[in-house]
């Protein structure tokens, strides 16, 4: 990724849904919003909650940051991220600290809202945090222009909306929900029929189908059918029906099971935009609704047999091992299917660093998932961090300082985790709604014999497809 010239000013775009622009006309609500401090439930590693009027990110030799992630909701939660924030505190100042600077980590309940969201962002500019690391929230409506006002950094987001792509306060470490869908849609290009995608009924939701659309079209096949879900349903058995009849043509038939692996191939009759799906392969479903991708499964699997059969895949976040073992390991319905993850599989010998410092910092706590992508980005965000400060030497550490560190070329390594990360104009992806992008890389799985394991060897870069306009 490093040392690619970035070409923006002749790099096509790719178009945004009509509920994208209304994330934007929503943007100046974000100071409204913060009044609503009351709903942010905070805690901190090492000194107790709260902020310590007047010290900054560096101040009295301590260095002050927050993680946030939705928790006890009805819909996604991802307690693991800051819990993965706390265990990694207590890591580093076990051993000397940032240089000898005691690591203080602030925890934040966005409560998956908005007004939650503003108010973690705002308890962070009162405590003056040198940045907001390893984080997940769909709202970023509320919460950047907070962190923008303040001049604080958001290192290492999950990558769940576009405008994590498009703030300059944003340093991203993989390529969010666009590089795992263009990369499944790559690969299921070639070895899918017609194909359903359902997704929730969310303005993240509607970012989803363009990236996926474009992995299909990179490999010749038509836009999947886009199926919306509501976000904290209890079942989604019209929306598995809707897929099954959209994938098999409506026919009802001797159903089955089968996932994503077999043969690849792209003839078949002509689709939209002059692409081609195949009618000689199964057809494929693909839920994409974070932690209710298991109550959509098991709506799916009373619904199936009256189809004939077809394949599943999703991305990680949506589909993990904990998932694949809830619905049946190798008797269930992920058997055989295929997801893509911005990682190395969680087995790799690469992530027994982090898995030590669960095991000997977490002290049981069974919130943290080491196969969890929230969990393992949270890790490599504060990896990130810990370089930027190693760079500023003895000097103080405040947010203003750490964007500095980002933005002069630092290059950060993540011991092959991911490429080498930087976030210098000159190593930032030519995809105009997504500036901030620098790494794509993406991996494939599959689920074989119950447990997630490589489909193929190394990274596969989807830069390409994302920097291509598709008419899907």
């Amino acid at each position: 990724m490093t040392g690619r010239r970035r070409t923006s000013t002749t790099t096509p775009r790719i178009p945004r849904t009509a509920r994208t622009s209304r994330t934007r006309f929503h943007r100046p609500l974000r100071t409204v919003l913060l009044s609503a401090g009351a709903l942010a439930v905070c805690g901190a590693v090492a000194v107790g909650c709260g902020a310590v009027p007047g010290v900054t990110g560096g101040g009295g030799g301590t260095v002050t940051v927050m993680t946030w992630a939705p928790q006890d909701t009805s819909a996604t939660n991802k307690p693991g991220m800051p819990a993965m924030a706390q265990a990694y505190a207590h890591w580093v100042n076990a051993h000397g600290g940032l240089r000898g600077r005691t690591l203080k980590v602030l925890v934040c309940n966005d409560r998956n809202t908005s007004a939650g969201a503003a108010a973690c962002a705002r308890r962070a500019a009162d405590a003056h945090v040198a940045a907001v690391v390893g984080s997940y929230s769909q709202h970023s409506d509320a919460f950047l222009g907070p962190l923008e006002s303040a001049g604080i950094p958001y290192l290492g987001g999950y990558g769940l909306t576009q405008e994590e792509f498009e703030s300059p306060l944003s340093y991203p470490v993989n390529g969010g929900d666009p590089a795992l869908l263009a990369g499944l849609g790559e690969e299921l290009g070639r070895s899918c029929g017609r194909v359903a995608l359902v997704r929730p009924d969310t303005i993240a939701g509607d970012e989803l189908a363009v990236p996926f659309n474009a992995g299909l079209n990179a490999s010749g096949h038509a836009a999947a059918t886009d199926v919306r879900a509501a976000e904290g349903a209890t079942a989604y058995d019209d929306q598995a029906e809707q897929a099954l009849r959209t994938v098999t043509g409506g026919t009802r038939g001797a159903g089955g099971t089968g996932g994503t692996g077999g043969t690849t191939g792209t003839s078949g009759t002509t689709g939209t935009s002059g692409t081609t799906t195949s009618t000689s392969l199964k057809g494929c479903v693909v839920p994409v609704l974070g932690e209710r991708t298991g109550t959509f499964v098991d709506s799916f699997r009373r619904i199936r047999a009256d189809y004939p059969a077809v394949r599943t895949a999703s991305v990680l976040g949506s589909v993990d091992q904990s998932v694949v073992d809830a619905a049946g390991g190798a008797s269930g319905a992920y058997e055989g299917a295929y997801a893509t993850s911005w990682y190395p599989v969680a087995s790799d010998a690469r992530w027994n660093t982090m898995k030590k410092v669960v095991k000997e910092h977490a002290f049981g706590d069974n919130r943290i998932d080491p196969a969890d992508a929230g969990v393992q980005t949270t890790w490599l965000a504060y990896t990130a961090f810990r370089e930027a400060v190693r760079s500023l030497g003895d000097g103080e550490v405040t947010a203003r300082a750490v964007r500095h560190a980002l933005d002069g070329g630092l290059k950060i390594t993540t011991g092959g985790l991911t490429p080498t990360l930087s976030w210098r104009f000159e190593d930032l992806a030519a995809v105009i709604d997504h500036p901030r992008l620098v790494n794509a890389d993406v991996t494939y799985q599959v689920v074989r014999e119950g447990r997630l394991v490589s489909a193929r060897k190394g990274f596969v870069d989807v830069t390409k497809t994302l920097e291509t306009p598709t008419s899907l």
